[in-house]
């Protein structure tokens, strides 16, 4: 069996010798022609459903050539059956909300922290959802008869929390996990593999990981793959060729990137554990209760609590972009509560361990020492304005 790192450039790719080409193919399409109009309605028929079938996609809303790639590659590197990609994470997962909806299940539990604008969506019942926020002990307590899934991130953004999805996954019975692996991805933890019957990403982060490209997939059995495409088809929440064709370019960098920046994390966390101007570093490994061998390492992002003000080190610092988002090959800071998590009402961000002090880092490919003189200068800075 080949390695993570082999199949990252390999999926998706396996048939280009045979198609006489070395780079993927990008197929811009809207429409497909085809002169056999009666064969053309009874595929239609069976896409509408779900169903895959084989042969062009119709149309463009329904599926595209170059997308598929991505989506293939993505079901073997998180180890699942299938794979749906959308324009966004959040379009991927309000297809998820909408799915547990319209089999009469709309009822969520939901674990904190999440991304902001997710905990919005889960809460504010514009999809017809019911959530019940719930501790990972308190669970297997709120599930329902009409409760469609449980949602967790781990780790946890903003905080880097960690939840041991084995053990959630049991709580969960015969109820959907839904595991957002954004900030992991399938190089560091590969939710399926504990219990997970649904993976989220973000794919704008780390899989696309240059900043340049938005889309969103979900990792999953087919069966569950089939409502996502239908509800794919009849929102048009579809992810762009283009978008496709740099997701899959991505993935084939993301073990390398994902091990380079972790190393980097690591020693930025120790590091910053130490300075007099932190007083609290978020990172998995420092964290309490960490799950044994579900994350193969830290990962790329940290998160930490200043002493005096966030907003300080975030104006004065030069090196680090000052930007919402994360998993680019550049390293971001943001403060959670003015902007990914600012969309939360600031009681539910504290019930999330959000505190008004939290730096969320996202750390990329550049040389460690640059990296650490940067922010140094940064919380020098705050330090001496706050005096």
């Amino acid at each position: 069996m080949t390695t993570l790192n082999t199949r990252a450039v390999h999926a998706g790719r396996d048939d280009l010798v045979e198609l006489g080409v070395h780079a993927v193919p990008l197929d811009l399409s809207t429409t497909y022609p085809s002169r056999d109009s009666r064969t053309e309605a009874d595929r239609l028929d069976v896409l509408c459903t779900g169903a895959q079938v084989d042969g062009p996609p119709v149309y463009a809303r329904v599926g595209n050539p170059t997308v598929a790639r991505f989506e293939t590659a993505m079901a073997e590197l998180e180890g699942c059956e299938s794979a749906v990609a959308f324009a966004s994470g959040m379009a991927a997962l309000s297809a998820c909300l909408l799915a547990g909806v319209s089999s009469g299940r709309p009822h969520v539990v939901a674990v904190r922290p999440l991304y902001g604008s997710s905990d919005h969506l889960i809460g504010s019942g514009l999809l017809g959802t019911q959530v019940t926020w719930a501790r990972p002990d308190e669970v297997a307590g709120a599930i329902r008869d009409d409760t469609g899934l449980v949602i967790v991130e781990t780790p946890a953004n903003p905080t880097l929390s960690e939840t041991n999805l084995r053990r959630l996954s049991d709580a969960c019975g015969p109820v959907p996990l839904l595991a957002d692996n954004t900030f992991a991805t399938p190089a560091l933890q590969r939710p399926a593999e504990h219990g997970a019957r649904i993976v989220l990403h973000s794919a704008t982060k780390f899989l696309g990981g240059h900043g340049d490209v938005l889309g969103g997939v979900v990792t999953c059995d087919e069966e569950y793959a089939r409502r996502l495409r239908q509800l794919r088809f009849l929102t048009g929440a579809t992810l762009h060729p283009l978008a496709g064709y740099l997701l899959l370019r991505g993935l084939s960098t993301l073990p390398l990137r994902m091990r380079a920046a972790s190393e980097t994390a690591a020693e930025l966390a120790g590091r910053l554990a130490d300075h007099p101007q932190i007083a609290k570093v978020h990172y998995p490994g420092r964290n309490e209760n960490r799950p044994e061998k579900q994350m193969t390492s830290g990962g790329p992002m940290l998160a930490v609590e200043v002493h005096g003000d966030p907003h300080a080190v975030i104006g004065a610092v030069r090196l680090f972009t000052p930007a919402v988002s994360l998993g680019s090959v550049d390293s971001l800071i943001q403060h959670p509560g003015s902007l990914s998590h600012h969309i939360m009402d600031p009681a539910d961000r504290a019930e999330g361990g959000i505190s008004e002090q939290l730096l969320r880092i996202s750390v990329g490919l550049e040389d460690v020492e640059d990296l650490w003189a940067d922010l140094d200068q940064a919380l020098a800075a705050s330090g001496s304005s706050a005096g």
